[in-house]
C-alpha cells in the first residue's frame, strides 16, 4: 500500500511539473501591427458624406475694369526709394507696417540711408500702452490690433526704436506672422481683469509683457551697428535721426470744423489722438498731388472693403454705379463715413505717382494680402477718386505744405 501510494505521488509530481513545463513554454509575445476597422471606416465616410452639403462658389460683386485705361507696370510709376514689400502676414497691424515703411523712406530722402526698421518692436510697445490705458480706463478702452500712422511716433519717442535684424518678432522656423493667438490671449486676460476688478497696472503690464515675449521674443536694450552700441533711443536719435515732431496727420471730415485740429473719431485711435488737421477735400486732395511731386510719399489709411478694389489687377477706383467721380465731394464723402459705408479699414503707403489723361494714379506699397495677389505682389495702383472717396487720413513732412499750416487757429 506504501509502495502504491507512493507510485501514485510520483506520478500525480511528474504530471503536474509536465502541466507547468508546458504552460511556461506557451507562453504568448506582443507585436506591433497597423490597427485597422475597415467597418468603423465605412460609418466614418457615410458620416461625412452625408454631412457634406453642396457648396456654391463663393462670389463678390467688383468693378469690371474694361474700357479703363490702368497703369500696366511700376516701371510706368514716378516713384521714390521705398524697401521692397512684405507680408503683413496674420495681424492686424497694417498701420504700423506702413508707417514703419514711410519713415523708412523718410531717413532715405533726408539722410540717404537705407535701413530697415523692426516693425514688431514697435508693435510690442504699443501692446503694452494699450494695456496700461485699458487699466486706467477701467476696461474702457479698445485693446485690439489697429492704431494709427501717428501711434508709430508716439512709441518711438517713448521706448526709441531698433533694426529689424535685431527684432523680428518671429519663432524659429514661422515664415508669417500671425498674432492670432497672442492677441486672444490677451485679450482673454484683460476681459477676467475686468471682470474681476483685478486693476493693479504692474500686475497686468507684467502679464501682458509675458504673453508677448512668449509668441514675439523680448525686446533688445542695446543693438550694435557698425561696431557702435546703441540703446533704442540712441538708434534712434543718432541713427534714423528723424525729427519726429516734424510729421502731421490731416483728415477731411465735415463734421468739424475746417482749418482747426480736431480728434479722428475712430476706435482705432484708441488714445483719442486730437492731433489731426481738418481741411477741405479740394485741400487734402491738392496736398497729396503736390506733396508726392515734390519728392514726399505718405502713409495714408481708409477704407479697401469696395467694389472697385480689384486685386487681381492690382487696381482701385470708384466705379460710376457707385458714384461718378464728378460726384465725388466732401457731402458724398462725410455721408459714407457717417452711415459707415467708408471705414479706417488699412493702412498704406503712398510712394509714387503717375497721371494718365489728366487723372492721378497712385502707387501704393501694401502690406496686406489682398495686395500679394495681382500681378505685382505688394503693390495697389489707386485711381485718385479712390483716394478722393475713401482714403481718410494721411501723414506726411512739414515741409511738404509751406505755409499750410499758418492758416490754422490752433
Amino acid at each position: 500500500m506504501k509502495s502504491y501510494l507512493t507510485t501514485l505521488l510520483v506520478l500525480s509530481f511528474l504530471l503536474l511539473s509536465s502541466i507547468l513545463f508546458a504552460q511556461e513554454e506557451r507562453r504568448n509575445k506582443g507585436e506591433f501591427v497597423t490597427p485597422k476597422n475597415e467597418f468603423f471606416k465605412e460609418i466614418q465616410k457615410s458620416a461625412d458624406e452625408f454631412i457634406a452639403r453642396p457648396k456654391s462658389e463663393h462670389k463678390v460683386f467688383k468693378a469690371d475694369l474694361t474700357g479703363i485705361e490702368i497703369p500696366r507696370s511700376l516701371n510706368e510709376f514716378k516713384k521714390y526709394w521705398f524697401n521692397p514689400p512684405v507680408s503683413q502676414g496674420w495681424t492686424g497691424t497694417c498701420w504700423d507696417f506702413s508707417t514703419t515703411s514711410f519713415f523708412e523712406s523718410e531717413v532715405y530722402r533726408i539722410h540717404k540711408k537705407k535701413l530697415k526698421l523692426s516693425v514688431m518692436y514697435t508693435d510690442y510697445w504699443e501692446y503694452v500702452e494699450k494695456a496700461k490705458r485699458f487699466v486706467e480706463e477701467r476696461g474702457n478702452s479698445a485693446f485690439g490690433e489697429g492704431s494709427e500712422a501717428n501711434a508709430v511716433p508716439r512709441i518711438w519717442k517713448k521706448y526709441g526704436i531698433v533694426p529689424e535684424n535685431d527684432f523680428t518678432g518671429l519663432q524659429l522656423d514661422q515664415k508669417f506672422y500671425d498674432h492670432r493667438k497672442m492677441y486672444e490671449e490677451m485679450r482673454d486676460y484683460l476681459n477676467s481683469v475686468k471682470t474681476s476688478n483685478s486693476w493693479n497696472e504692474e500686475d497686468v503690464v507684467n502679464t501682458i509683457k509675458d504673453i508677448l515675449n512668449h509668441y514675439m521674443g523680448v525686446p533688445p536694450t542695446k543693438v550694435t551697428v557698425e561696431g557702435k552700441e546703441y540703446t533704442p533711443k540712441e538708434y534712434l536719435a543718432k541713427v534714423v535721426n528723424l525729427n519726429l515732431d516734424d510729421y502731421v496727420d490731416f483728415m477731411s471730415l465735415m463734421q468739424f470744423p475746417y482749418w482747426q485740429k480736431a480728434e479722428y473719431p475712430i476706435q482705432d485711435n484708441w488714445w483719442h489722438s486730437k492731433d489731426y488737421y481738418n481741411v477741405p477735400l479740394d485741400v487734402f486732395m491738392s496736398i497729396i498731388k503736390k506733396a508726392i511731386r515734390d519728392g514726399y510719399t505718405m502713409a495714408i489709411g481708409g477704407d479697401v472693403s469696395e467694389p472697385g478694389i480689384v486685386p487681381d489687377s492690382d487696381v482701385a477706383i470708384v466705379p460710376t454705379f457707385d458714384i461718378p467721380d464728378k460726384y465725388i465731394d466732401e457731402n458724398a464723402r462725410q455721408f459714407r463715413f457717417s452711415n459707415k459705408t467708408t471705414g479706417d479699414d488699412h493702412g498704406i503707403h503712398l510712394v509714387g505717382y503717375k497721371n494718365i489723361n489728366g487723372t492721378d494714379w497712385y502707387l501704393i506699397k501694401d502690406s496686406g494680402s489682398s495686395g500679394h495677389n495681382g500681378r505685382f505682389p505688394g503693390y495697389y495702383f489707386y485711381r485718385e477718386d479712390y483716394v478722393k472717396l475713401k482714403m481718410l487720413d494721411f501723414m506726411v513732412n512739414k515741409s511738404a505744405l509751406g505755409d499750410l499750416l499758418s492758416k490754422f487757429k490752433d
